[in-house]
């Protein structure tokens, strides 16, 4: 990779997030003020002292009047970006560069996505004519990364029931850790029995090995570093930004073999290096990972370098990844309990970055953190873009 970095250029100095649920109560206005306005508050800020907006959404809106009018700010810069499912990450991580460049001094990244009211249990899309996605269009997601399972046990050699074992760990523990937040769409407790048991969607994905559908937003505001003491007194520095888009030959190459996301690994090792994370596992105090489905979290502890190839579905039985284990991922309670609203997914997990990093997360808290991991994946096993962000409390 030819990334260069932009460590410890720019720091985060507010966010703000919106319950994520079934919000018929509140329109994209709504959700995009309740956010912004969270971050605004948190910053010591009003909405003119922000110089530029970045705004991260799949369908709520066109263009970057969908944030300009509800906030009245009037004829500043606001960008609407969109990169599948890793598109609140890309709001966020355009917003970096702006303020890195010196192009402005203020910059917020803001995501949101209102899709409960189409009344559909999935994603609406649809697709520019030779886009390059249409042959992946055959399978629904769901059945698409159903096929994750049965690779990675012939691959691996893992017993199916083992397997099945570790997808409801995965379920079970994210609900365990959603449970604990006000802010997530699911926050009750699920049984492994009942996840195990559950109706079956795909493969062997049960209801419970899916991310739900929701509305939600999240915004960050970005300033250079050198600034950043004067907005609060606990701001995250960005350590790592990475974006890989993959050649979507997945589906045709013989040699792809579902048990990995190429685009996940490349995109991690360009953190790390920007970073300098030599041992993820040892470094990372926190990670917010894209558990869309529960293989999906299994194969991406791999490629993160949180396990050894063949063993994240061990470890991941062994705790390892739970919230008092030794590398706590989806302490928040994932896509399982906040569900997927696209273009604010990814400042969410943002979001719980920013509160573990400053010690405010209460009963979800993680000892000592000081630097954490976020991960967004878009698309589907085989072709997809994945973006990695690495934040920590201390710059330098």
């Amino acid at each position: 990779m030819g990334s260069r970095g932009i460590k410890d250029a720019v720091a985060i100095v507010g966010m703000g997030c919106t319950r994520f649920g079934e919000r018929w109560e509140s329109s994209t206005d709504d959700l995009l003020l309740e956010a912004v306005g969270e971050c605004l508050v948190s910053a010591g800020l009003q909405r003119d002292d922000v110089d530029a907006y970045w705004l991260g959404t799949l369908a709520s809106g066109q263009s970057g009047l969908t944030l300009s009018r509800p906030l009245g700010v009037d004829y500043r810069p606001v960008t609407r970006v969109e990169n599948y499912c890793a598109t609140g990450s890309e709001s966020f991580r355009n917003a970096c560069y702006a303020v890195a460049s010196g192009a402005y001094d203020r910059v917020m990244a803001v995501g949101v996505e209102k899709l409960k009211d189409s009344g559909f249990s999935g994603l609406l899309r649809s697709d520019p004519p030779s886009d390059g996605t249409a042959s992946e269009l055959s399978l629904t997601a769901p059945a698409a990364f159903s096929l994750l399972d049965p690779a990675y046990s012939a691959k691996y050699g893992v017993d199916p029931t083992a397997m099945r074992e570790a997808m409801t760990h995965v379920a079970w523990k994210n609900h365990v850790n959603g449970a604990r937040n006000p802010k997530a769409q699911f926050r009750k407790e699920v049984s492994r029995e009942t996840i195990a048991g559950a109706p079956k969607v795909a493969g062997r994905l049960g209801i419970f090995d899916c991310s739900g559908v929701s509305d939600g937003a999240a915004a960050a505001l970005v300033v250079r570093a050198e600034e950043a003491y004067d907005y609060t007194d606990r701001p995250i520095f960005v350590k790592a930004l990475a974006l890989a888009a993959g050649p979507m030959r997945g589906g045709l190459d013989p040699a792809y073999d579902f048990t990995s996301f190429p685009e996940v690994a490349h995109s991690a090792a360009d953190a790390y290096a920007q970073a300098g994370v030599t041992d993820p596992r040892a470094q990372i105090s926190v990670a917010e990972v894209h558990d869309c489905f529960t293989p999906t979290e299994i194969l991406l502890m791999e490629d993160l370098g949180f396990s050894d190839r063949g063993e994240a579905w061990r470890d991941v039985l062994a705790g390892a990844f739970d919230a008092d284990g030794r590398l706590p991922v989806n302490v928040d309670g994932g896509l399982k309990s906040f569900g997927h609203p696209v273009g604010a997914s990814g400042l969410r997990m943002l979001y719980e970055a920013w509160l573990q990093l400053r010690g405010e997360a209460g009963s979800r808290q993680v000892d000592d953190a000081r630097l954490a991991l976020t991960h967004n994946l878009g698309g589907r096993p085989g072709g997809c873009v994945s973006f990695v962000s690495v934040v920590g409390s201390d710059r330098g």
